[in-house]
């Protein structure tokens, strides 16, 4: 009904470049909107595949499934594999079981795979007996052996997720294989945020939980930090936003946890006079300006696919978040446009930005490049003149000022009137470069006064105004959490 999406079009040239078979399938024939031939002629424009055999599905009541079943076996070329060679096998997938401890799901390229051999994890060096290895059906089925070409589980009393890194090869523990399969990375988070619980008291439930969800996912990382804002709480990494989101949601659907989450951050590179190099994922962590050289940022390649009405709202959001547009061409009515965009301008809000101005219909991807250097700077937001750590930001110079408005201008809402005046600013360094004041709570001291001079109202304004300003020394700036919660989101 939509056409073909950015993230199909990711993986499908990935396997295009590793000469993968290809046999496409339109899902969702269904739909009233749905438009079968008006997609095939897409696949077959932006693609350069042939689509007139594509099998018409509908996962949701069951048409054409048979057909993909049969198409796979037909269409596709069968797997080769030596059977007497050394044991070599493809870590497809892992997840952990409770009573049997980390399943992992393997495709033995050569060699067989039995129960009861030892085995060897290339990547991270450490051997394992196996104890059960099975297939499928779609329930677990136990067999004797697995042999090459063929898709299974094996358990071997491993403990976490963690040690079953995905795209890793396993072989035989007594004579290994001397090269891995190719194309194997690990999981390196991303993105950067802290949790931290509203309640300060759930702390101890959010490191249980937080320890169960890393059981279950070797790409989620997170560290203990403290904020004297907000009390206790772990800077996490991800993998991207939308990992991020997942884990938040998880935390406060399945742990019924209520969570602060402060601005997400990316990893950025410092070159330090002194020649030594730094990774940054927490703007509290940053060096004094002067012993910085230079500061890079990562860079994205972000492949954006929008109906044509749209195009001129994506591209002005694109060019305001700094992004250098690389190409654009049409598949059909569609626009395709690649751009290279800043990460940290991407993290924040980039993707609900993109839903509202395409009205929820562009597709957006992206992977990262390279690093590029940038003229940023560490933007903190004073309250009563002290500096609130869970807000500080590194924002890039130009974006620095609207940024910090937007911010103080937001808090100043949020922070209920004290019995003084407080002050709210927004600074980098030591110049301040926007502020909000919110104003004193006020008893009508010259009340008493009707008629008579006006020197002694003045006498009582100004006995007052002392005592306002002594009060604003010793006075601490109660921020209530809601603040917080809403100050993070205050590009949106």
């Amino acid at each position: 009904s939509q056409g073909v999406e950015a993230q199909t079009l990711a993986n499908v040239y990935q396997a295009i470049n590793n000469n993968h078979e290809i046999v496409p399938v339109l899902n969702k024939v269904d739909l009233p909107a749905a438009d079968a031939d008006r997609v095939r002629q897409q696949i077959e424009d932006v693609i350069g595949i042939d689509a007139s055999d594509a099998v018409m599905i509908s996962a949701k009541t069951g048409i054409g499934v048979p057909d993909v079943l049969e198409a796979i076996v037909t269409r596709l070329p069968p797997p080769k594999g030596d059977r007497d060679a050394t044991l070599k096998a493809l870590l497809v997938d892992s997840w952990y079981d409770v009573y049997l401890g980390v399943v992992v799901l393997i495709r033995v390229v050569d060699g067989v795979m039995k129960k009861g051999s030892r085995i060897r994890m290339m990547g991270t060096g450490a051997a394992y007996d196996i104890e059960r290895v099975g297939f499928f059906t779609p329930k677990m089925q136990q067999v004797e052996e697995l042999g090459p070409g063929e898709i299974g589980f094996i358990t071997a009393a491993i403990k976490e997720v963690a040690d079953t890194r995905v795209g890793d090869t396993i072989t035989d523990d007594r004579k290994p294989v001397t090269e891995m399969l190719p194309g194997f990375k690990p999981a390196i988070p991303v993105v950067f945020c802290g949790l931290f619980p509203v309640d300060a008291d759930d702390f101890e439930t959010l490191r249980a939980a937080m320890g169960k969800l890393r059981l279950n996912d070797a790409s989620f990382s997170f560290e203990m930090e403290t904020s004297a804002a907000l009390g206790f709480g772990f800077r996490c990494g991800f993998l991207g936003l939308l990992h991020l989101e997942i884990i938040q949601e998880r935390l406060s659907r399945e742990f019924d946890l209520n969570l602060i989450a402060t601005a997400p951050s990316v990893i950025y590179k410092m070159k330090l006079t002194d020649g030594t190099e730094l990774e940054i994922h927490n703007p509290v962590d940053m060096p004094d300006v002067v012993k910085i050289a230079e500061i890079q940022e990562p860079w994205i390649e972000a492949t954006i696919l929008t109906p044509d009405e749209y195009l001129g709202s994506v591209l002005k959001l694109c060019q305001d978040r700094r992004g250098a547009q690389k190409e654009l061409t049409y598949v059909g009515s569609r626009a395709m446009v690649k751009y290279d965009l800043p990460l940290n301008e991407v993290v924040f809000d980039f993707y609900d930005r993109l839903k509202s101005v395409s009205k929820g219909y562009a597709s957006f991807d992206y992977h990262l490049t390279d690093y590029k250097p940038a003229d940023l700077v560490k933007m903190q937001i004073l309250v009563n003149a002290e500096p609130v750590d869970a807000l500080s930001m590194l924002v890039h110079r130009t974006r620095a000022e609207g940024r910090g408005r937007a911010m103080v201008e937001k808090m100043k809402e949020l922070i209920p009137p004290h019995m003084f005046q407080i002050p709210i600013q927004a600074a980098i360094g030591g110049k301040v470069i926007a502020r909000e004041t919110v104003r004193a709570l006020r008893k009508d001291v010259t009340a008493k006064c009707y008629g008579g001079d006006i020197t002694r109202k003045r006498k009582l304004l100004e006995k007052q105004k002392e005592g306002k300003k002594k009060m604003r020394q010793f006075g601490k700036v109660d921020i209530p959490q809601e603040a917080f919660i809403a100050a993070l989101k205050v590009d949106s």
